[in-house]
């Protein structure tokens, strides 16, 4: 699989001299950060709602704890089994976007995207998202002459996605509906597949995202608030502005840990999508910052290891690792990008930092994902060296 050169070799960051040490520091300081403004943002909302003003970081920690635990789980699984399992995960990805729809589904303002597992929820779009990202990169690689040279061979993983995009749409989860399809159309274009093949694809969504958009009411009151917040501060704009506010009293350097007055009832989901607004105003801009760079590390580490891999002659760990890389950066993006106002407003989470149990659990299975295709490679390199054949290379694509 050749994929365009995307110079990551060259950045003055040089990740690529060791990606791997990057990329667990700054997940871990993710983390660690996620779980400190957990624990200042939710206190006095937690203590009204829930009676126990510790009761989403407690949570929190123990979600935090499952997620190194299947960080582990998936760096000790070989890129083979995830390869052979395309299928079969794109089988229970789907399912999962249909079970939610039943009434096993649970509801929460107005959107069904739960399926309720005793004393959590797990949100179906996370687990979707991976699995369709997996399927998606075994069809690169075993289909990529088809897929690059005809409409039929490129058409094929749209449809699935465009299935799998319906199933979003009707929950509703526009958020995850559109990380997804960017993601997707990102391994895609990544593959090799010329522009001019996307042009209609993009106009067609473009087109149905408008229709959606002025279809519902409730998202085209978020449009004209995106754009002007402080015409119905009260009503439809009223997050947007909050969250403003919180940044502009974080001024440069913040009012410190704990003197967040946004998260006073002001900021709705103060410890979930708007987290980085708290964070904002308790840190300042230097804070803020903060998070963006180690966000920045965490994805250039993982698009330095997806790059390592396909010059090792690894194409499927490298177009997973495109993949799950673009939707952490992606979904990531977009919650900073509608905090501070330059999106409408959307409910997706901060990867690592918001609090959500699926979409940290998700997350964290990404990161031990991308620890093991670099251990792969490493160990490929190391054999290859010492002039002995490499046991990683199994799966369909060596075939």
């Amino acid at each position: 699989m050749n994929l365009p050169d995307l110079k990551l070799s060259n950045s003055r960051i040089q990740l690529n001299r060791n990606p791997l040490p990057w990329l667990l520091l700054s997940s871990i300081s993710l983390l660690v950060i996620g779980v400190v403004m957990i624990a200042s943002a939710s206190t006095d909302m937690a203590a009204a709602v829930m009676g126990n003003s510790y009761h989403f970081v407690i949570r929190q920690l123990i979600f935090a704890a499952l997620g190194c635990t299947l960080a582990l789980i998936a760096a000790n699984i070989p890129m083979a089994w995830w390869e052979r399992s395309g299928w079969l995960l794109l089988g229970v990805g789907l399912f999962v976007l249909i079970l939610v729809l039943t009434p096993v589904g649970r509801t929460v303002n107005g959107s069904t995207r739960w399926i309720p597992f005793g004393l959590f929820n797990v949100q179906v779009s996370e687990i979707a998202k991976l699995c369709l990202i997996v399927y998606l990169a075994g069809y690169v690689v075993r289909r990529r002459e088809e897929l690059v040279n005809t409409w039929v061979g490129f058409l094929k993983p749209v449809a699935v996605l465009g299935m799998a995009s319906i199933l979003l749409v009707i929950e509703p989860d526009f958020g995850a509906t559109v990380v997804l399809m960017t993601a997707a159309l990102g391994m895609i274009f990544l593959s090799g597949v010329k522009l001019s093949r996307f042009l209609p694809l993009i106009a067609s969504c473009v087109f149905i995202g408008t229709v959606l958009i002025f279809t519902q009411p409730y998202r085209l009151k978020r449009v004209v608030s995106y754009l002007d917040p402080w015409k119905d501060q009260f009503d439809s704009g009223y997050q947007l502005t909050q969250s403003l506010i919180a940044f502009g009293r974080g001024e440069w350097g913040g009012v410190g840990l704990g003197n967040s007055v946004q998260k006073l009832f002001y900021l709705p989901e103060a410890h979930t999508d708007f987290i980085f607004a708290i964070t904002a105003e308790e840190f300042g801009l230097f804070g803020s910052l903060g998070v963006l760079g180690l966000v920045t590390v965490l994805v250039l580490s993982g698009f330095t290891i997806a790059r390592r891999a396909e010059n090792a002659g690894m194409p499927f760990a490298a177009c997973f690792s495109y993949g799950i890389t673009l939707l952490i950066g992606l979904q990531a993006s977009i919650n900073m990008a509608v905090n501070t106002g330059l999106l409408p407003t959307k409910g997706l989470t901060l990867p690592l930092v918001s609090y959500g149990g699926s979409s940290l659990l998700i997350t964290c299975i990404c990161i031990g994902i991308l620890a093991r295709v670099e251990m792969e490679r490493t160990a490929q390199d190391q054999i290859a060296a010492n002039g002995k054949q490499t046991p990683f290379r199994g799966g369909a694509a060596y075939e």
